[in-house]
């Protein structure tokens, strides 16, 4: 017992210390400072890093067959995304963020002042603990939006059928969205971590694990190191969980975990799914 508390009291102490992510802070702060002081490097992080983290699964989808020990992990094995099925994502994708996305942090660069920077990074305990915390915060915005834009069906019809062209998701798929919807999602994504008084590297870092898991919600493989796989209990849904949302569309709404969907009584695994076939 004395040895498990003071392995504890180690890493405690260790995630607390300031010194840990000074370094990069540091080499950010001082010689890229007119870059990530700009309204426009959010949205190229968040691009970037989308394109990033779709590219494996993207060459996975193409490889199809030729990769057997890849595809028993696909969730829907006779589904794959064609190549104007992937155009047409990329497409829209791409047409929101020159179209909205853009204009949006332009306007916002010309009235809002660039944000000041720290001069101390964030210790990576409450870098780690800001960005759970803004995924939780995300989690139950965006679980109340989704279940009403599915319960209302002029709701789901204008803004959030786009989503849904597609039974079978895949990474490119994880972005293609209304305009509507995308102006609330980045909305959120932006907001939350000022309610939250992130700091600027633990906002960063949420951005991208934002991106991340949303694009392995939709990647379509259910791989060993799933995010769901490497949270116990069940409290997280991954990939397997959405792909069940897209093909029962009235289950499992949250974004990420599944508290929500548990409560609310929405809450379906992938045996449901096979089980209604």
């Amino acid at each position: 017992m004395a040895f498990a508390d003071n392995t504890m009291a180690i890493w405690t102490d260790y995630l607390g210390q300031n010194s840990l992510l000074e370094p990069l802070w540091d080499t950010l702060r001082l010689n890229y400072r007119d870059y990530v002081r700009s309204p426009l490097f959010p949205i190229v992080l968040t691009v970037s890093s989308y394109f990033i983290f779709c590219t494996p699964y993207l060459v996975c989808d193409i490889m199809g067959d030729r990769w057997p020990w890849v595809q028993q992990f696909k969730i829907q094995p006779s589904h794959r995304p064609t190549a104007s099925t992937l155009l047409h994502c990329t497409g829209v994708t791409l047409y929101n963020h020159v179209f909205l996305v853009l204009p949006a942090s332009v306007a916002q660069w010309l009235w809002r002042p660039p944000v000041d920077l720290p001069d101390q990074a964030p210790k990576l305990l409450e870098l780690i603990a800001g960005v759970i915390g803004n995924l939780l915060l995300f989690d139950f915005q965006y679980f109340i939006w989704h279940l009403l834009h599915h319960r209302i069906h002029w709701l789901y019809v204008t803004f959030h059928a786009i989503h849904h062209k597609y039974s079978a998701p895949f990474a490119l798929a994880t972005q293609c969205l209304g305009g509507w919807e995308l102006v609330t999602v980045g909305f959120w994504t932006t907001l939350n971590p000022v309610i939250l008084k992130s700091h600027l590297l633990t906002t960063w870092a949420f951005m991208i694990m934002h991106v991340y898991v949303s694009v392995e919600d939709h990647c379509g493989y259910d791989f060993p190191w799933s995010t769901s796989r490497l949270i116990p209990f069940g409290m997280y849904g991954g990939p397997s969980k959405h792909d069940v949302h897209h093909q029962k569309p009235n289950t499992n709404f949250a974004p990420h975990f599944s508290h929500w969907d548990r409560i609310f009584g929405t809450h379906a695994d992938f045996s449901f799914c096979n089980a209604m076939k």
